[in-house]
């Protein structure tokens, strides 16, 4: 059958290990020192170990694949504990939503609600398309990239602007980040995306403090260095929610 099944890129692999333990499955395994897919039945596509990869030699991708097969992924884990829990049931542990790389359809928003905090029963529905949305968690070659329009945006934006969800989430990627909080230049990282991904476009959001010029420069350089001519807009928030500036 066709389906969404994990890929490791062994030539960018670096060999730390992280995705085999991430993976709760047992899917991956070291061989050589280099993480390899061992059954494709023990890969269930979800994702979970793409955010712990820091070389980003991991992705989904669809290809013929042997089902998912949970009965086996139950049995390889219960040996793997040993001998004291041979015939009995594991469950297949819990996969944190912290670390799950996931789309969130339409009809999953039932779902998607332990994940935002915006819908609620008597609230508008939350708009977000994918998990996570924190700019050094997403996988550079996460499949919501391709053909995405990317919103890049200050952490605190959503806190300002009240319909955050309605006018800029809704339709888009997002992606979100504090230059000042994270010490970190998101400049190569957002590069890598819009190189490896074919993103439509690109909108930056902004609040008028100073710190939040980082977001706006990582777009722009990313923007220059990505090798592609990609439309962007770049709006500014006031404090109060008010839009300052959109160009």
């Amino acid at each position: 059958m066709i389906r969404k099944i994990i890929q490791i890129d062994r030539e960018r692999c670096n060999g730390c290990g992280a995705c085999a333990q991430a993976c709760h499955e047992g899917a991956i395994g070291m061989v050589d020192g280099k993480a390899m897919l061992l059954r494709d039945d023990y890969c269930d596509g979800l994702g979970a170990c793409l955010p712990n990869c820091p070389v980003d030699a991991l992705s989904v991708i669809e290809r013929e694949a042997e089902p998912f097969d949970e009965q086996a992924v139950i049995q390889r884990m219960s040996q793997k504990a040993g001998p004291s829990n041979e015939g009995k049931s594991t469950p297949v542990p819990h996969v944190c939503p912290g670390s799950m790389a996931r789309s969130l359809s339409e009809e999953a928003q039932g779902e998607a609600a332990r994940f935002s905090h915006f819908s609620s029963e008597k609230g508008e529905p939350s708009a977000l398309a994918q998990w996570p949305v924190q700019l050094r968690l997403v996988p550079v070659k996460a499949p919501y990239f391709d053909g995405a329009k990317l919103l890049v945006a200050a952490d605190c934006c959503a806190y300002a602007y009240a319909a955050f969800h309605r006018d800029f989430i809704a339709g888009h990627t997002t992606v979100i980040g504090c230059p000042k909080l994270d010490e970190a230049d998101y400049k190569e990282k957002l590069t890598a995306i819009l190189a490896q991904n074919e993103v439509k476009s690109v909108t930056a959001v902004r609040m008028e403090v100073p710190c939040c010029g980082g977001i706006e420069r990582a777009v722009k350089e990313a923007l220059r260095d990505c090798g592609k001519m990609i439309p962007w807009r770049s709006v500014t928030l006031s404090l109060k929610g008010e839009v300052l500036e959109d160009c």
